[in-house]
């Protein structure tokens, strides 16, 4: 994302101050980020590649997205397409992935997890094989 000149901003309310609360900020974007191995970086487009088939296989049928089970806090995340699509591209580019705004209020009905996104897709494929 583009960032806006500092001379169109308004001006920082805390500048000077030593007790500017964002003061520590600015040492999360210095963090150099480790690359991908090329092992990673292959698995990444596969799974952009896989997440195209299945968009366009399951969201004509209303699917929004993919559902992950979190590790961390032991919920659903619900991810549309394209959040997805945005944070796999993000972390090929970047390395990592940056936080980005939750569904909001999402239906569990519209979504769907990997393991049955390649699933249909297999069935999918089968189906056309066989004729």
């Amino acid at each position: 994302m583009p960032r806006v000149p500092h001379d169109v901003l308004p001006p920082d309310p805390f500048a000077d101050d030593p007790d500017d609360p964002a003061a520590g900020l600015d040492a999360f974007d210095d963090e150099p980020d480790e690359p991908i191995n090329a092992q990673a970086r292959a698995e990444l487009l596969a799974d952009l590649s896989d997440l195209a088939v299945y968009q366009a296989l399951l969201e004509p049928r209303g699917v929004r997205g993919i559902v992950v089970d979190c590790g961390e806090c032991d919920q659903p995340h619900y991810h549309d397409w394209n959040l997805l699509r945005a944070s796999l591209e993000q972390l090929l580019s970047d390395g990592r992935m940056r936080p980005h705004e939750p569904a909001y209020d999402p239906d569990p009905a519209d979504y769907v997890s990997w393991d049955y996104c390649r699933g249909f897709a297999d069935g999918v494929t089968a189906t056309e094989s066989a004729y």
